[in-house]
């Protein structure tokens, strides 16, 4: 028996904002359309539906969803080229496997900030696919992406799709729930969606600010200097003409305090089928977390790792295929999947969201982040700055005798 889904009886935790119900309608009645909170929803243009049904058959709302697998194996290490790893929020490892998959016909999918924006796009392998690096954190709008991707498959054309956990699920269920031999689909570990209010608030006090507009935000810039480098990053085009570049360190920077307390993300975030240690996609992407814990000679020099985690034979054998171009060895799944609290449950929602949410559209910027973020504290700058990771490892190294 199918669930109920959000199309039924409106329940906000039952909708991941996939949009295959969108791409599958056949009348071009349905569209996606932002609700207070600033997330999108399907809605249906009744004068248009044809009521088929096609939109509820690839709902993947739970107990709906295709079964997931249990990870076969995990990896962790990072790319061997220091310029993608520059680029890429972790271990620079999606351009490494894309290459690995890829032929010269092969066509790759992935998130792209336009500006405050992040929608879906596709690209020939080898044109341009670096802009899918990177961590946008805001959810993608996929436009016609599954359509897409069918299209390409049935053309014999292979294809990488990357996205979120729940975008895997639309994409599964769009493509009737079985797997498809020319398709790749890579998800990044998510904790959940925050709202793009948050964001167009900020970019409109930064732009106050610094007299002119915010064009463009990275929210983990790899900085390179000692004290800060992982900051976010901000450019602003002023009224007067020129760039202005705004940056803060990760660990002031208010966004993360007030979304990682789980104040402001997606209702169905706090309810994730897919937050579970059975995965839909052939390789789950995700930082490194506890490197320094369990395998700290993968650190390397604080430039960023990542984990993989094989869920097929598919994408076991691609990560094989794609050794030549890294560095790093296999990890026990179960020690690696300690380290991800997104693959074991779904986030907690924080008692104040509702409070949160009402404050982040009416509240000044200044007197919401005053109100929301949390202050580092000097235990905390002291585990970051002093005995950080980064120290814990160059210890590690010196007293193993290999290079910090």
């Amino acid at each position: 028996m199918t669930e109920r889904c959000y199309l039924d009886d409106g329940d906000k935790t039952r909708c991941f904002g996939c949009e295959a119900c969108v791409q599958a309608c056949p009348a071009g009645a349905m569209r996606m359309a932002a609700d207070g909170e600033g997330f999108r929803y399907p809605e249906i243009d009744a004068a248009k539906c044809r009521k088929c049904g096609k939109c509820r058959k690839v709902c993947p709302a739970a107990g709906n969803a295709p079964r997931g697998r249990a990870p076969l194996s995990a990896w962790g290490g990072f790319a061997l080229d220091d310029a993608i790893r520059a680029e890429s929020t972790s271990g620079g490892l999606f351009s490494v496997l894309a290459a690995a998959w890829c032929d010269g016909d092969s066509v790759v999918f992935g998130a792209v900030a336009d500006g405050l924006a992040v929608r879906h796009e596709h690209a020939r392998f080898g044109d341009g696919i670096g802009r899918f690096r990177k961590s946008k954190y805001l959810q993608s709008e996929i436009g016609s992406s599954y359509r897409d991707v069918r299209r390409f498959l049935d053309a014999g054309r292979k294809v990488l799709f990357s996205g979120t956990p729940c975008q895997i699920a639309g994409l599964r269920k769009f493509l009737g729930g079985g797997d498809r031999p020319g398709l790749l689909a890579v998800e990044v570990v998510c904790e959940g969606v925050p709202t793009p209010h948050y964001v167009s608030r900020f970019a409109d006090w930064l732009g106050e600010k610094k007299n002119g507009k915010v064009v463009s935000v990275d929210y983990r810039f790899k900085d390179g200097r000692r004290w800060d480098f992982e900051v976010m990053r901000a450019e602003v085009r002023k009224s007067g003409g020129g760039v202005s570049v705004w940056k803060l360190d990760r660990w002031f920077n208010p966004f993360w305090s007030i979304w990682l307390q789980h104040l402001m993300s997606r209702p169905s975030c706090y309810r994730c089928p897919f937050a579970a240690e059975t995965r839909l996609a052939d390789l789950t992407l995700g930082d490194l977390w506890g490197v320094h814990a369990y395998c700290p000679e993968l650190y390397g020099r604080n430039g960023g790792a990542s984990v993989v985690f094989c869920n097929t034979a598919k994408g076991r054998d691609v990560l094989a295929k794609a050794a030549p171009l890294v560095r790093g060895h296999g990890l026990p799944v179960e020690t690696a999947i300690r380290y991800q609290g997104p693959m074991r449950g779904p986030i907690a929602r924080n008692a104040r969201r509702g409070e949160c949410m009402a404050d982040v559209r009416a509240m000044p910027f200044g007197a919401f982040v005053r109100k929301y973020a949390k202050r580092p504290t000097p235990w905390l700058l002291f585990r970051k700055y002093v005995w950080g990771n980064r120290q814990k490892v160059r210890l590690w190294n010196l007293m193993h005798g290999k290079r910090p």
